[in-house]
């Protein structure tokens, strides 16, 4: 049986090959025994809580079959299982968790990976992604049980059955704390919204509608294909999104990925905004029009955009490892304004350390109702303040066998990237180069993939190009294969 690890986002693997109902039997277990042996620990913060557990799934193939299944186990643990009564988002789970004052929750999702794949994702009881202190101690017992030879004799798949709820109404009362939906009533919107065919309907839609937008649904329906695409809102996948709303026929358009947890946003043109500029935005709208307080939190490779935004406006910003679960644990530490990273998610002061696609899109609405403007529009007035910022990630693939030298070559530092010369060498997380004029090169290593990512930031498209190349260039050697 072949180990299961925990990456930045959960244990994922392709479905019948790895991710088994045997394995998720036995990865659920770890998880009961984790829970367990917290809530007899008289220093835990779950000593003394009820021993429920919220679960919940996405809307890919055998996602609730996977769910009932965990739900047996739980149950045999003497855990108290609430289920999500339909496919549900991943921050309404971890809003779930945090009100009914849960001692955790497991959601089966992949999120934006393709269709083969499912996903199991362990939230603890403050609604944040599992650090990875818990999640060795999940996978050290993993290993335990392996080497147990353990087994669980279950119902037949889809037979058991468990307590539900609907964690809507909820979810819906916290959104109505953070979104100024009064503002959007006034301005009538018309919006384009694309599901990914994935959780988020029912929930963005609805929250626009009640608030008088015109709503244009995109990929609403159910699909565990997702159309033949990852359901992820990027530029290619919201391609019809921005034909749709460039035609006129809309102000704007906003796209979920496939457990809602991260935003894809098309402005009034068409234009794809990239997350980093949706992450500036957002600063820029709670600190001008909201008076929000607080410092900023963004990963490594993010844009330093934000960070002259927060220059401008006198905010404190903080830097950290990528993976939301480090964004999410200094959002509980102190006040955040808000917190987010380059790949598409973020949350904001006061509501769960975990990435809300749906709240991004509705502040984006909500910017746009507030300024009458387009998002590009006030992104062109922020760059005469604070500069231009270009940015772009490359994929590289390698021979696996390669990745040990090329980290250890990138880990002794580089004196120089194509013709710019090093400031300044980060090791906080993968290998970030500051170059001069505030623009920089980041490398990292995927958790997931045999891939290198490599993140560059330029002041000028001309830059750009040259540290797109210097970029392959370092890289070379490792894509020669």
């Amino acid at each position: 049986m072949p180990a299961i690890k925990f990456g930045t986002s959960g244990w994922r693997d392709i479905i019948a090959r790895d991710f088994t109902f045997d394995n998720v039997r036995l990865a659920v277990q770890a998880i009961a025994n984790y829970l367990n042996a917290e809530i007899r620990n008289e220093q835990s913060p779950l000593h003394f809580r009820k021993p429920v557990l919220i679960l919940g799934h996405d809307t890919r193939f055998l996602a609730r079959e996977f769910s009932i299944a965990a739900a047996e186990v739980l149950a045999a643990n003497d855990l108290q299982v609430l289920l999500c009564d339909r496919d549900t988002p991943t921050p309404v789970i971890a809003h779930a968790i945090r009100h009914r004052r849960a001692v955790g929750g497991i959601n089966f999702t992949a999120s934006h990976n393709p269709a083969e794949y499912q996903g199991l994702k362990f939230s603890t009881w403050n609604g944040a992604p599992a650090t990875p202190e818990v999640t060795s101690q999940i996978e050290a017992n993993i290993a335990r049980l392996q080497s147990e030879k353990f087994s669980f004799r279950g119902a037949v798949i889809g037979a058991y059955e468990c307590p539900s709820f609907n964690p809507q109404p909820d979810y819906f009362k916290q959104l109505r704390k953070l979104v100024e939906f009064s503002v959007l009533k006034k301005a009538r919107l018309k919006v384009a919204v694309d599901f990914s065919y994935g959780t988020g309907h029912g929930y963005l839609d609805t929250l626009l509608e009640n608030a008088g937008a015109k709503v244009t649904l995109f990929h609403d329906e159910l699909n565990p294909l997702f159309g033949g695409h990852h359901p992820e809102p990027n530029a290619e996948n919201m391609r019809d999104v921005g034909k749709f709303v460039r035609s006129g026929k809309a102000h704007l358009g906003l796209g979920l990925d496939g457990d809602a947890d991260r935003f894809g946003i098309v402005d009034r043109d068409g234009t794809w905004l990239t997350p980093n500029q949706v992450l500036t935005l957002t600063l820029y709208h709670l600190k001008k029009n909201r008076g929000w307080t607080g410092a900023v939190v963004r990963t490594v490779p993010s844009s330093h955009q934000v960070d002259a935004v927060a220059g401008l406006f006198g905010v404190k910003i903080y830097e950290t490892p990528v993976g939301f679960k480090y964004i999410g644990a200094l959002m509980e530490s102190e006040p955040i304004i808000v917190g987010g990273e380059e790949s598409g998610g973020l949350s904001v002061k006061g509501h769960v350390p975990e990435k809300d696609g749906i709240l991004a899109c509705l502040l984006m609405a909500e910017l746009v109702a507030t300024e009458k403007k387009s998002l590009g529009q006030i992104l062109r007035e922020l760059s005469k303040k604070i500069g231009d910022f270009y940015t772009d990630r490359i994929n590289v693939s390698f021979a696996p066998e390669k990745k040990d030298a090329l980290l250890a070559r990138l880990g002794s530092g580089l004196q120089s990237i194509g013709p710019f010369s090093v400031e300044k060498f980060i090791a906080t997380d993968g290998f970030k180069f500051l170059l001069p004029g505030g623009e920089w090169v980041a490398f990292r290593a995927s958790g997931t993939e045999p891939l290198i990512r490599c993140y560059v930031e330029a002041k000028s498209k001309a830059n750009l190009k040259k540290l797109q190349a210097a970029c392959r260039h370092v890289l070379a050697p490792v894509n020669d294969h």
